[in-house]
């Protein structure tokens, strides 16, 4: 299974800042060492790739470091070249996803999910949006290799991150073939929260029987919104966020309840024979070794199911004659 990964390009953040960037670096020596993963360095977004979900003004001034103060503390962390650097390649990595994923069935990013960031600007640690960037190049390469009156590509995104997905939300509020589910917790950030197609909200102290019925309600709503054109894509953002020990995701979830969580997405996407790119957002927990081991076993179950799409593939090829 491919897996992408930009994370050679770590940001110099200030001493005591929040955001666990040595997660990314963690994962991908872990997965290093995993038989089964392909790992690719990711290449950065061009600007053209970006302007498919945001504004060119805007694309402009964080390449050219012309962010306001204002729009730095939006983000996060402070303009750099690194950081300019890291989020396209951060975007290159899901859009190298979704293109191994529509050929194998499954694929990773090793970092992404960066569902904050807005068509004009960014927020909570995210400056360009991977996912919607990804999604509307994957639907215009669709559309160039197939002849005129084909149907277009439909793409659902199934974020899971413990905060809702609003950047990607408002990016694709009048687009109707993107769909947005956002299963997320009810008080946490953002706090003024846009509509996705379809928001489940989770309260404080959620555990995992509830959440995985919350889930298993959801993904049935998603179907049932889609009986007549399954998404050929999907998008799924598997937040390690809504763990137990996380600082900032106020859920129960334990690590059994979050790879459950995991192999049900998987398995309902392949039963489909919906391709998943999958990313990692969020993940802040006070032991960083704990939500990297969150993030490995979802790897580890789209690994699995990558395995048995090779699978089912070689049982569906027709025996060569002799």
């Amino acid at each position: 299974m491919q897996a992408f990964y930009s994370d050679h390009f770590v940001l110099p953040l200030p001493v005591g800042h929040r955001f666990p960037m040595p997660k990314y670096r963690l994962l991908r020596e872990r997965i290093e060492s995993q038989p089964g993963f392909r790992l690719c360095e990711a290449e950065p977004a061009s600007e053209g790739e970006l302007a498919l979900a945001h504004d060119p003004g805007y694309i402009a001034a964080v390449v050219q470091g012309s962010l306001s103060a204002a729009a730095q503390r939006e983000i996060g962390f402070p303009w750099s070249e690194r950081m300019v650097e890291r989020s396209r390649r951060s975007v290159g990595a899901t859009i190298g996803a979704a293109r191994a994923a529509l050929a194998e069935g499954v694929a990773a990013n090793l970092a992404g999910g960066t569902h904050h960031a807005g068509a004009d600007k960014g927020g909570g640690y995210c400056v360009f949006n991977d996912a919607a960037v990804a999604a509307r190049l994957m639907q215009a390469e669709w559309h160039r290799r197939h002849p005129p009156g084909t149907p277009g590509l439909r793409v659902a995104v199934i974020d899971l991150d413990v905060h809702q997905g609003n950047g990607t939300a408002a990016i694709f509020r009048d687009d109707p073939t993107v769909f947005t589910l956002s299963l997320h917790g009810a008080k946490n950030f953002p706090f003024r929260k846009e509509t996705s197609d379809l928001d489940v909200e989770l309260p404080d102290g959620c555990t995992d029987e509830p959440y995985l019925e919350a889930l298993e309600a959801a993904l049935a709503e998603l179907w049932r919104r889609h009986a007549g054109q399954a998404p050929g894509l999907v998008f799924y953002l598997a937040g390690a966020d809504p763990h137990e020990g996380d600082r900032l995701g106020r859920l129960k979830i334990s690590s059994a309840g979050l790879a459950e969580r995991d192999r049900r997405v998987f398995d309902a996407c392949r039963e489909r024979g919906i391709p998943v790119a999958v990313s990692m957002a969020g993940g802040y927990g006070h032991d960083i070794a704990v939500t990297v081991d969150v993030q490995q076993r979802t790897l580890e179950e789209a690994l699995a199911s990558w395995r048995q799409w090779q699978w089912n593939n070689a049982r569906h090829v027709a025996p060569t004659a002799a």
